[in-house]
């Protein structure tokens, strides 16, 4: 296909870095957006033929992030792309610990990141290409953690499950529409992330299901981000992507 458009937040680090590289593909735009620029892929998009464009910006503030977005594809002319791809992968996790000892600002940040953001940005980008001819994607990385309640960790099982379910409202709206927009809520699997590292690192008293988190590493469970990232984009070039709204990479 000629020209596809790929937009990609969290792109600087673990499974989103790793996209990043796959996604440099010869003819294809890559749009990356998150607080820091990617090493290494303004190099590697120039000797593969891609053409890679880097936003430095924080995903905490979401109207912001979608109005930079929506003012950026409703300049492009309707016909510039053969195709349009928004993937919200960015998320944090707030502090480890339970609800009774959260800190207000910190969830606030996991539940910006995590769930507004990806809201914001989706109905930017389906208003803006909303006339645009090609087809269009909308994937949200979930998480099986917002389909499987874990204590010391509310905010990220909660902005992970309102993933879920926003995506299952946006499917029947898209379903709609003459050429909707084909969504889907992906959990990606067990990945050896800095998230990992941090849920392996956290106090015992604090977080009840450490010792899962330990046995996942020492078994040898946990799938390389790229690894990761190659099973999600192919799950998102499946002829049957949006089917299900809401899914798992191992479906």
């Amino acid at each position: 296909m000629t020209n596809p458009l790929t937009i990609l937040t969290g792109a600087s680090r673990g499974m989103g870095l790793a996209m990043a590289h796959q996604l440099l593909q010869p003819g294809h735009t890559l749009l990356t957006l998150s607080r820091q620029i990617p090493d290494g892929l303004a190099a590697e998009a120039a000797a593969r033929g891609a053409t890679l464009i880097t936003w430095s910006q924080d995903l905490a503030d979401g109207p912001a992030a979608a109005g930079r977005l929506g003012g950026w594809l409703a300049s492009q002319p309707a016909d510039a792309f053969a195709s349009a791809t928004l993937i919200n992968n960015a998320g944090v996790i707030p502090r480890i610990g339970p609800m009774s000892e959260a800190d207000a600002d910190d969830l606030a940040h996991a539940l910006r990141v995590g769930l507004e953001a990806p809201m914001a940005l989706t109905a930017a980008f389906l208003h803006s290409t909303a006339l645009w001819n090609g087809p269009r994607k909308v994937l949200n990385i979930s998480s099986g953690l917002g389909r499987r309640a874990m204590a010391s960790q509310a905010g990220y099982c909660a902005a992970k499950a309102g993933m879920d379910h926003f995506t299952r409202c946006l499917a029947l709206e898209e379903a709609l529409k003459p050429n909707g927009a084909k969504v889907c809520s992906l959990a990606p699997g067990v990945i050896d992330t800095d998230m990992q590292v941090q849920l392996r690192g956290a106090a015992s008293e604090a977080f009840p299901d450490i010792g899962n988190f330990i046995g996942l590493k020492d078994k040898g469970l946990l799938t390389s981000p790229q690894a990761a990232a190659a099973q999600v984009l192919a799950f998102l070039h499946r002829a049957d992507f949006g089917a299900n709204p809401v899914a798992d990479v191992r479906d």
